[in-house]
């Protein structure tokens, strides 16, 4: 099996296993927190009943209660309004968007854990589950830097006949273009049509929240009442968040690669994109132009080692 194979197996397996955590994840929120839920939302029709029996003469206490009660309620994302209580938030969909936000790190905040075994559970499923974010995140762009960054810096090169320092600038720019389109105007248009309330100004301020990872909750899609396939949308938010965290990696290791090519890196003692370099070195020795390159440009010292590891 080759090693291109081998890669892309591994990637498949890991996307598989990471969709898997995810809808267990979601599975264990829904039925740990959607009975203390539904008990939240009974007591609140409770003391709103018992109110509006005493509507002819309120009695401070009950009143008074009945308002802590519905702050505490709202914390939690529980509302005592028909049209707004109707949805859960530990709903299938609903646990699932809310277990991606929490290995994402994005945390919006609307919807945490009312019971103790939530709180429990999702400092369990955070630890595990960052991590792994973070390694699938990784895995995902190293497939993908090839292609997006590496790739096209070489074309600009043999077409425009550009310096690296050059094509790495242009290229970095245009995909920054690309980024802002497709991940933060396009969205934000859609979420302004979807959500009745968003202008495109917030919906973009959300977009930009999301996939920055700050996350305040201001804005949080899905959550206007009798919202039409509310379950799919979540589902269609949640990807989105995935793969625009993706390209957001994607954007800062080119970055990266362009701060080595301009001498940042060196320049503020930072480390370098060895790795990627050495996958440059391999793919150039297997074209039919390696000897040129070598003739006409020095070695540099990743490189020189990776000869050196050659040749032994």
């Amino acid at each position: 099996m080759s090693i291109v194979l081998k890669s892309s197996c591994l990637l498949v397996t890991l996307i598989f296993l990471y969709l898997t955590y995810l809808l267990l994840g979601a599975l264990v929120f829904s039925a740990i927190e959607r009975p203390v839920e539904e008990s939240l939302k009974t007591e609140l029709n409770s003391l709103k009943a018992e109110l509006l029996n005493n509507l002819t003469c309120i009695n401070a206490t009950i009143l008074e209660n009945f308002l802590v009660r519905v702050l505490r309620a709202n914390k939690y994302g529980v509302s005592v309004l028909h049209n707004i209580s109707t949805n859960s938030n530990w709903d299938l969909a609903s646990s699932l968007f809310f277990a991606n936000t929490l290995v994402t790190t994005v945390g919006y905040g609307h919807t945490t854990p009312l019971s103790d075994a939530g709180k429990a559970f999702s400092i369990v499923y955070a630890l595990l589950g960052i991590p792994f974010t973070m390694l699938v995140l990784t895995t995902c762009v190293q497939h993908l830097i090839q292609p997006l960054t590496y790739r096209p810096m070489r074309l600009w090169q043999q077409w425009a006949g550009w310096p690296l320092r050059t094509a790495s600038t242009v290229h970095f720019l245009i995909l920054i273009l690309i980024v802002m389109l497709v991940f933060f105007v396009v969205p934000a248009v859609v979420f302004s049509r979807i959500e009745e309330s968003w202008t495109f100004l917030e919906a973009f301020y959300f977009c930009f929240i999301s996939l920055c990872t700050i996350g305040l909750g201001d804005f949080v899609p899905g959550e206007r009442p009798n919202q039409q396939l509310r379950p799919l949308y979540k589902v269609s938010v949640m990807v989105y968040l995935f793969v625009g965290l993706m390209v957001i990696v994607l954007v800062l290791r080119t970055f990266h690669k362009l701060a080595d090519v301009h001498g940042w890196t060196t320049f503020f003692h930072l480390p370098t994109c060895e790795d990627e370099d050495d996958e440059a070195i391999v793919e150039a020795l297997d074209g039919a132009q390696c000897e040129q390159e070598t003739a006409t440009k020095p070695l540099d010292p990743s490189s020189q080692v990776f000869y050196n590891s050659m040749s032994k």
